[in-house]
């Protein structure tokens, strides 16, 4: 079974999911090893969420778990790290901090201009397109300047989970210029890209990134790709693994990754 390297537990703001149902989840689908990547995502108040990770218990918490489930499964620690240009400062002071605690972090973008593309409010103002066009202009813009804080940067094109697109899907092709200096510049600091089947959990055709997004990964070179659920309950973990395992190996990929110690090692797919 494939190892799911990106889940939430009841550490993040958004999920009520108890760490031992998820590790116990994973054990019950044959997984060798996971790893727990519940989100910080500093100054996000706005959101009406408290998404401030309480570092230190869950450092102590998963340690502890990490030990007593040593005999039945690898537990990795890692980290879902919400990306924000005006926070850069706070970010690489905070990996600087705790880095070395973890074995894996997750960049993500999730806010543009502090709104969210889960609220409505956030396609109302524009175009779906020029709202899509500003997504990846962002990411691109704090993937230049904080690849530094992370090992793989999430689900690339999220934001199509909650666009007002025909069939809730876009055209890569219209975005590829950006698109492809996101991947240019991740490839050249070193960093991977994921597989997050949660796009298929939300009833998309295709996971996050699309299979255009990781053929053209693929395709420039890229190998450090991760595979996650974002599982924010047990009954999502692992979600469609094969299906993504299929993609992967359509796409060109032979081998996904896992991180030790913030150093990647690859598997078979």
């Amino acid at each position: 079974m494939i190892c799911d390297f990106h889940l939430h537990t009841e550490f993040s703001g958004d999920s009520e999911a108890p760490v031992r149902g998820q590790i116990e989840q994973a054990i019950r689908l044959g997984m060798k090893e996971m790893c727990i990547t519940d989100h910080h995502d500093y100054d996000s108040d706005f959101s009406g969420i408290d998404f401030n990770l309480d570092v230190p218990s869950y450092l102590e918490t998963l340690n502890e778990l990490k030990e007593e489930y040593r005999d039945q499964i690898r537990l990795n620690i890692g980290l879902e790290l919400g990306l924000q240009k005006h926070i850069e400062d706070y970010l690489k002071d905070f990996v600087a901090k705790y880095g070395s605690c973890f074995d894996f972090i997750i960049g993500s973008s999730h806010y543009v201009d502090r709104m969210d593309p889960y609220d409505a409010s956030f396609w109302q103002r524009t175009t779906t397109d020029k709202a899509l066009e500003r997504f990846f202009n962002v990411s691109l813009e704090r993937i230049r300047s904080l690849w530094s804080c992370f090992d793989v940067y999430g689900h690339l094109d999220y934001v199509i989970r909650y666009a007002p697109c025909p069939h809730r899907f876009y055209d890569y092709n219209r975005y590829a210029p950006i698109i492809d200096e996101m991947l240019k510049c991740l490839i050249e600091h070193g960093k991977g890209i994921e597989c997050n089947s949660g796009g298929l959990a939300y009833g998309l055709p295709e996971p996050n990134p699309c299979r255009q997004v990781l053929s053209r990964y693929r395709e420039l070179g890229g190998e450090i790709l991760t595979i996650g659920s974002d599982a924010h309950q047990p009954s999502r973990l692992g979600f469609d693994f094969e299906r993504c395992r299929q993609i992967l190996l359509e796409c060109g990929f032979t081998h996904y990754t896992v991180f030790h110690d913030r150093k990647p090692e690859f598997l078979p797919l």
